[in-house]
């Protein structure tokens, strides 16, 4: 069982400007290493990539589809080939996960769990998915067509969880074209798609404001 939460507070970060990915994977497993060795506390980092592929550890060369279309770059984290760029909110998570849940199934379920409620803070109806990771809407079709919304892939290093979730705000959806997203043939959608049109301001405090009642305070990085 795990044992209760600590008490020191997760620290939350905000990067102003988007982030080279071979910048946020260093930063990241630096981090991972000084929480494993108490040196430092968890965090949560908040940020935009430039355009591009990540490929994860068990992503199929036959997903990429047009190779040659934005930069791709091998990742450490699990799950297949995804998309980042601007507009969309990447949230790097480096928590505890053996502390604070025991179980890597009941973690992602959090994190699922917490982007429905962000979403559910602008009026979209979102959820999980038996047998997938992620979460989705339904795009009222007929039939019922389910639209990813928001993905996940973690790497967990002596129990320390590194990258996280990206959620679609309003990034170039065609971009999703050059990948089979997730090893996923279903459509990829956003909140500016749905006739949600937010700031990534607003979705940082939507962020923040479901966090806390689910995983424990936050604070201010130190600038």
């Amino acid at each position: 069982m795990p044992s209760a939460l600590p008490r020191a507070a997760i620290e939350w970060m905000a990067a102003p400007a988007p982030v080279p990915y071979d910048v946020a994977c260093a930063v990241m497993a630096a981090r991972v290493e000084a929480i494993s060795a108490g040196t430092a506390g968890e965090a949560v980092w908040l940020l935009e990539h430039p355009p591009l592929y990540t490929a994860g550890r068990s992503a199929k060369r036959e997903h990429l589809l047009e190779p040659d279309r934005l930069p791709v770059f091998a990742s450490p984290r699990g799950g297949q080939f995804t998309y980042h760029g601007p507009g969309q909110r990447v949230v790097y998570l480096m928590l505890d996960v053996g502390t604070r849940f025991g179980d890597v199934r009941a973690y992602v379920a959090a994190i699922e769990q917490w982007i429905v409620a962000v979403l559910a803070e602008f009026g979209v109806a979102a959820q999980r998915r038996e047998g997938l990771i992620g979460v989705w809407v339904n795009t009222n079709a007929s039939p019922p067509q389910f639209a990813k919304i928001a993905a996940i892939g973690l790497r967990l290093r002596r129990w320390i969880s590194s990258h996280g979730v990206s959620l679609n705000v309003a990034p170039d959806l065609a971009h999703f074209a050059g990948i089979v997203p997730c090893g996923v043939n279903e459509p990829v959608t956003s909140l500016a798609h749905l006739g949600r049109h937010v700031a990534l301001a607003e979705i940082d405090a939507a962020l923040r404001k479901t966090f806390e009642p689910r995983f424990g305070p936050v604070a201010n990085a130190d600038r």
